[in-house]
């Protein structure tokens, strides 16, 4: 079949439109069903029983007390769990996590799983969990960046190496007209999307079924499967809707793992759904990071060296580091480049994937770090960004598959009026004597692809069904994916029949690095394709079809309809070719998976560049980020509606990022003090400002058959950078750890 692209520009498409969310009228009515909302006949309720310490052992647990609590149906413990077929601390490759499944009495960090308390009820299961009244031999925790030395990690991220090198950076510092070297630090900041982790597990035999959320199900699957030793085929994993993801749903958690095990203890279904506090430990969060940056430009402003290194924490018993520097390897041009990582381990639980992982915090260093030096320079903040550019990946030296960034800085610096900044700090005030200041900050993040399947069928009424194991976290999977099926189909959108949120359908890929819907798109089109044309060999090669002698390449599909390309005029229905050829239906299986070739020849990434203004009380400090103008080029759009919604989404957590997320934790119990959206703040509508979106037209040969990039993370990485040289150019403070408080502007 032709170009996707050629043949939107000539035929129009149901790709690029700013459909409404095809799952929303269940969202609002309550028709949407989430994984707790499951209620098999004869469900118990598990709630689990968490250490109030961060390292020592369990020495007493009064299960006898819990036990005897009305309604209480067991506890369980490591004395009485189900024996697992595989070690839960073995770690085979860089996405398999260790997990806490009651294996021993061992405490490795504040809200591990100790227990599990399973109930008629909730009520009773909360109660008896209380019961266990546990005892502690306790040992000091670890907890921060300065508890033991650094050592160098194997690898950073999802397996990639912790450094890379170009040129003599020491010689470009010592050449260098102008340097600067400044550390910037960040928190521990935990997950909290709407939805805690929940799991609805039933046992038949050696058959498990389960109600989870899952950015993975094939995955899923799979650890299930190892962990109980039970073959693949016979897990059902079910997850159609979740409430956010953000990576902390990619993989399986203990507490998830620990509601099968429970089902399988007492033989029942059983339901265990985490409570708000408890997210704080077991299920991953972003590590705390020290980043120091070191930068040297010549007398007109040009970068000679870039030096970044991240010191970040990991657990005691598991590798993950935040791979914050490897952001600096894409972005500025420089002669001299280096950038490293290295860790030390603390009694937490393992921090993991978290929206831009790496990226997220690196940017928020780096853009302030350009703009620290750019003010050294006495040049314009966005005008050092755009003399240090890089036309190529300034290690790999790369071509980029395609980089609108100049249009992004362009159109965003004119839709924010960035011309009218007063290049002085403290130097512009609001109607109401409150300080103002402007910043900008460059946006950045992979295009990634992974592997995926999908079913495509095209039944004898003209309708077409999609069928994908693929996930909707709030993203807008559904929808977005729904449009290249009916687009690749050649059908309208109330034709298809799309199926998704199930691990017995073709294997979607997994829903994380903002690669979801090119990967699980580009195997939806390659289905599609492989359907198509077997209706044009039917059509082409009968002598009774105004198609007949057309060829594959001569026909094109729209409107349930194959149409010649040499003569428009002449064309058949589906459902005309099919039941010519006494057909009920026709369906292939298509694949969608990163090209090597491509990859290896092209640098690929997202680029987007934010500017922000805020508001400053010059009494009291009191910080509001009163405008936000993001202006992205991410390949082909999809839905611009769902992609404007995801830029607002990654905008406002940049907010949170720089001013609001922060989890405190007590150096002497290891414990996080504040895990409730009480007091671990998180933005509320009060808190979000103006905000506004630019979806820059890009278009990328390259990147994959569809040519578009994910969307859901970019939106954070210029953000938070942007708000923190705001906030220096309102008060000629520069505070170099987040979140950015009064406190810290005042102090």
């Amino acid at each position: 079949m032709p170009d996707i692209a050629t043949e939107q520009a000539r035929h129009g498409s149901s790709i690029g439109q700013p459909l409404t969310r095809r799952d929303g009228f269940l969202k609002v009515t309550g028709g949407a069903t989430f994984a707790a909302d499951n209620r098999p006949e004869g469900l118990l309720h598990a709630v689990v029983a968490v250490s109030r310490i961060a390292k020592g052992r369990v020495t007493h647990l009064d299960v006898e007390a819990a036990k005897a609590h009305p309604g209480v149906v067991d506890v369980m413990v490591p004395g009485n769990a189900p024996k697992l077929a595989s070690d839960p601390d073995a770690k085979n490759d860089p996405f398999t996590f260790r997990l806490d499944l009651l294996q021993n009495d061992r405490v490795r960090y504040a809200h591990q799983p100790i227990a599990v308390v399973i109930a008629e009820t909730l009520e009773a299961a909360t109660e008896g969990a209380e019961l266990l009244a546990p005892r502690y031999e306790t040992e000091s925790p670890r907890i921060g960046l300065d508890v033991a030395e650094p050592h160098k990690p194997q690898a950073v991220g999802a397996g990639d190496k912790t450094g890379a090198t170009k040129g003599d950076v020491e010689a470009g510092l010592t050449q260098a007209e102008r340097r600067i070297e400044a550390v910037y630090e960040t928190p521990a900041q935990y997950h909290n999307a709407m939805e805690p982790h929940a799991i609805v597990a039933q046992w038949d035999g050696d058959k498990l079924t389960v109600d989870t959320p899952s950015q993975g199900m094939a995955m899923a699957t799979m650890r299930l499967a190892g962990l109980f030793g039970i073959d693949p085929k016979n897990i059902l994993v079910r997850s159609p809707f979740l409430g956010g993801g953000f990576g902390s749903k990619g993989f399986l958690s203990g507490p998830q793992v620990l509601g099968v095990m429970a089902a399988k203890l007492v033989d029942r279904p059983v339901k265990l759904v985490l409570r708000r506090e408890q997210m704080f430990g077991p299920v991953g969060h972003r590590a705390e990071t020290r980043q120091t940056l070191r930068l040297g430009t010549n007398g007109s402003g040009a970068l000679t060296a870039l030096d970044h290194h991240t010191l970040t924490a990991t657990s005691s018993f598991d590798d993950f580091y935040e791979p914050a520097s490897a952001l600096s390897r894409y972005l500025y041009k420089a002669p001299a480049l280096s950038t490293g990582h290295s860790g030390v381990r603390v009694d937490t639980g393992t921090p993991l994937f978290m929206r831009a992982p790496g990226e997220a915090s690196g940017s928020a260093a780096l853009e302030a770090a350009i703009d620290e030096m750019a003010e050294a320079c006495g040049i314009d903040p966005l005008a050092f960004r755009q003399m240090n550019y890089a036309e190529a990946e300034p290690i790999s030296e790369r071509p980029f598959s395609s980089k609108a960034l100049r249009e992004c800085y362009e159109q965003g610096a004119a839709r924010f009026g960035w011309e009218r900044r007063s290049a002085a700090p403290r130097s512009m005030r609001d109607a109401a004597g409150r300080l103002v200041g402007w910043g900008v900050g460059t946006a950045l993040f992979p295009a990634l692809m992974m592997q995926a399947e999908a079913r495509a069928e095209i039944r004898a009424d003209g309708s077409g069904t999609v069928a994908i194991g693929a996930h909707d976290m709030g993203q807008g999977a559904w929808t977005a994916l729904a449009q290249i099926a009916a687009d690749g189909l050649g059908i309208d959108l109330d034709q298809l029949d799309f199926k998704s949120g199930s691990s017995d359908l073709p294997n979607g890929g997994i829903a994380g690095g903002s690669a979801h819907t090119a990967t699980a798109g580009a195997a939806i089109h390659s289905a599609a394709a492989a359907v198509l044309a077997q209706l044009s060999e039917l059509a082409t090669n009968h002598e009774r079809s105004p198609l007949f002698g057309a060829g594959n390449a001569g026909v094109y599909a729209a409107g349930g309809r194959l149409i010649r390309r040499d003569d428009e005029s002449r064309s058949e229905s589906f459902a005309d070719i099919l039941a010519r050829a006494g057909k009920n239906s026709v369906s292939a299986s298509g694949k969608g998976a990163p090209d090597p070739a491509s990859r290896e020849s092209y640098a690929m990434h997202a680029h987007g560049a934010v500017f922000a203004e805020v508001t400053v009380d010059p009494d009291l400090g009191q910080i509001r980020v009163t405008r936000l103008v993001g202006a992205f080029a991410a390949g082909r759009i999809v839905n611009p509606r769902l992609v404007t919604s995801q830029y607002y989404g990654g905008m406002i957590w940049g907010v949170s990022f720089a001013l609001h997320e922060n989890a405190v934790v007590d150096p002497r119990t290891g414990r996080v003090m504040n895990p409730n959206l009480g007091e671990y703040h998180v933005p509320v509508n009060a808190d979000v400002p103006s905000i506004e979106a630019i979806l820059v037209e890009e278009h990328d040969p390259h990147v994959n058959p569809l040519g578009i990039k994910g969307v859901g993370e970019i939106g954070i990485t210029g953000t938070a950078g942007a708000i923190a040289n705001a906030v220096y150019h309102a008060t000629g403070v520069r505070v170099r750890k987040m979140p950015i408080t009064l406190d810290k502007l005042l102090g």
